[in-house]
């Protein structure tokens, strides 16, 4: 059965419950979940891919809490963060906006990003726009180049015909009630997840809105004009790569290496495309690491 998503019943029992609140901004509602930076220490803003909300970084957040800043942010059309007024806003320089406007409200300058697949492509858009500055960019399994060949010609329209419908978002998320749909949608990530992770998606695509939001993002994503622009990118890129990642083409994190000159690449053998929620203490090892040189500005 469709159930959409309801912070009063389903609040209460989301991972960091306690360091959310709402943020209403004009045509947009955001939910974000924010955790203070120990004194000197810096902030990481951690940006979840297509289909994921904040709970994708439960396990990371809990290993930098207390060490780092953390904020973390459901992005439009995404578990408790509303549907843009404008539906164009969730293409990628829209949505890179509008994350640009909550942060300018928040008074945030993160001196890292993370971002998770689309969530790696949301945070070098801030940088190209230059809303962002930080020190470092780090993508996890990022989706960050165009698909090749008949994949590429045919997921955008196809994604594009879907989002128009109401219907279809209704009809997944029936379908998405039954468990065994959700645990097969997961092991085609090539990642295993625990269980209450996969309860939290499976929550997440009981919800049409959702479901709705998030086939609307994949419809607007023009990753051939953002690879184009891809090259101006000057932060220092660190693309983490799971080598059991079955939902991007293995060879996208060599071209991007090759492509970009201050990318660097680090491989996680055993791990999937959730690799920030299979291992989360290996990625938050390499994300402090890399705060470990930052000053922070005053």
């Amino acid at each position: 059965m469709a159930r959409p998503l309801d912070w009063t019943r389903d609040g209460p029992v989301w991972p960091h419950h306690e360091a959310s609140r709402f943020v209403a901004l004009p045509g947009l509602r955001w939910h974000v979940q924010q955790i203070a930076a120990p004194p000197g220490a810096p902030t990481v803003l951690l940006l979840h891919g297509t289909g994921a909300s904040t709970h994708s970084w439960r396990g990371v957040m809990m290993a930098l809490a207390g060490r780092l800043g953390l904020v973390a942010v459901d992005l439009p059309g995404h578990a408790f963060t509303g549907a843009p007024a404008d539906p164009d806003r969730l293409g990628l320089p829209g949505m890179a906006a509008a994350l640009a406007e909550l942060l300018h409200e928040l008074r945030c300058a993160p001196e890292l990003v993370v971002g998770h697949s689309a969530g790696a492509a949301v945070g070098a858009q801030l940088c190209l726009d230059g809303a962002l500055q930080p020190a470092a960019l780090v993508s996890v399994n990022g989706a960050l180049l165009p698909l090749s060949g008949l994949a590429g010609s045919f997921f955008s329209p196809v994604a594009r015909l879907l989002a128009r419908s109401t219907l279809v978002p209704r009809l997944f998320s029936w379908r998405a009630s039954d468990p065994v749909v959700c645990r097969r949608l997961l092991e085609g990530t090539g990642s295993r997840i625990d269980a209450a992770g996969a309860a939290f998606y499976r929550r997440l695509l009981e919800d049409p809105g959702h479901v709705g939001g998030a086939l609307g993002m994949m419809a607007r994503w023009d990753l051939q004009t953002f690879a184009r622009e891809l090259p101006r990118l000057t932060v220092p890129l660190h693309l983490l790569v799971a080598e059991r990642d079955l939902t991007l083409p293995r060879d996208q994190a060599r071209q991007l290496h090759e492509r970009l000159p201050r990318a660097s690449l680090v491989r996680l053998p055993g791990l999937g495309h959730l690799a920030h929620e299979e291992d989360p203490a290996q990625v938050a090892h390499y994300v402090e690491r890399l705060t470990k040189p930052i000053v922070k500005s005053s």
